[in-house]
């Protein structure tokens, strides 16, 4: 059968948050660093054909391309395990506490981070010459995006705290809808296409990734963004990373788990009354 029926799809989730909390320190971390590069290599991709087609959907319809070879890969972002571990701890799985819950979500953290890193280095390196030269097109536009997506959300305050934080939980409840979704299908095909569905919508729509803002706004300012560490930390990825976690959490692992594992009982079927025909008086008469 190729198609898993949400019941069991919600208990694969359980089991694969339970399987990343219990995973060694090693194995965690090199799957976070490579899902972190993948991503971001992805982005880069849909960045460049933005810029040098000027059309930003095309751009949004082949950013799934990082994102689908990463889970097929087997890697983990910070946004997936936003989703499936907390469950496992709705769950009381052994093992699965705040404590590892935590310390799981800190070494993909690391880990994704220094993968987006990396690729900002090797690709603003690249896009310079060594930083021997200005950046082109495709730099130029990165350093924008950092500042317009800094500084432009704190030209309003406590609103544009709010828009940036909307964005991210956005963000991740179309993020981890793909990754759930792609849990549905035991076909390579049918995971991809379920994935990258979702994933294109929020990077169409702007939405906020954790994981994504770990490679653009570093490589902003390699690239003379104007916009400081400070503001990528307060005015991006800190709201942005509670954003994610909200979404993820809230609406696709809880969502699925309150209603396909712990379900409430179905309602009783209420027993007919004995046919009847009712008089003009509205008093029942037994036929």
């Amino acid at each position: 059968m190729s198609y898993v029926p949400p019941a069991e799809l919600a208990r694969a989730m359980v089991d694969a948050g339970q399987s990343k909390v219990l995973m060694s320190t090693r194995d965690t971390l090199i799957r976070a660093y490579m899902a972190g590069a993948i991503l971001t290599l992805g982005a880069a991709f849909a960045i460049t054909v933005t810029v040098q087609t000027g059309n930003a959907l095309l751009g949004a319809i082949l950013f799934p391309v990082g994102f689908c070879l990463l889970y097929l890969l087997g890697f983990d972002l910070l946004t997936g395990v936003f989703t499936m571990v907390p469950i496992a701890y709705l769950d009381k799985r052994p093992g699965v506490t705040i404590g590892s819950m935590l310390r799981n979500w800190g070494l993909v953290f690391v880990g994704n981070f220094l993968g987006a890193f990396t690729v900002a280095v090797l690709i603003t390196f690249i896009l310079t010459y060594g930083y021997s030269i200005p950046p082109d097109a495709v730099g130029e536009r990165l350093g924008e995006i950092g500042e317009a997506r800094t500084l432009g959300y704190a030209e309003h305050g406590a609103a544009g705290m709010a828009t940036l934080f909307f964005r991210g939980m956005l963000c991740n409840w179309m993020v981890s809808t793909g990754v759930v979704a792609a849990m549905m299908s035991k076909s390579v095909p049918g995971k991809v296409l379920v994935m990258w569905m979702p994933v294109m919508l929020f990077f169409y729509m702007g939405f906020e990734h954790s994981v994504v803002n770990m490679f653009l706004f570093p490589s902003g300012l390699l690239l003379g963004g104007d916009f400081t560490l400070g503001d990528y930390l307060i005015w991006n990825e800190i709201p942005t990373v509670l954003g994610n976690l909200v979404g993820g959490v809230v609406f696709v692992g809880l969502a699925l788990y309150i209603t396909h594992v712990r379900t409430q009982p179905t309602r009783s079927v209420a027993t007919p009354a004995p046919d009847s025909v009712m008089v003009a008086d509205k008093t029942p008469e037994t036929v």
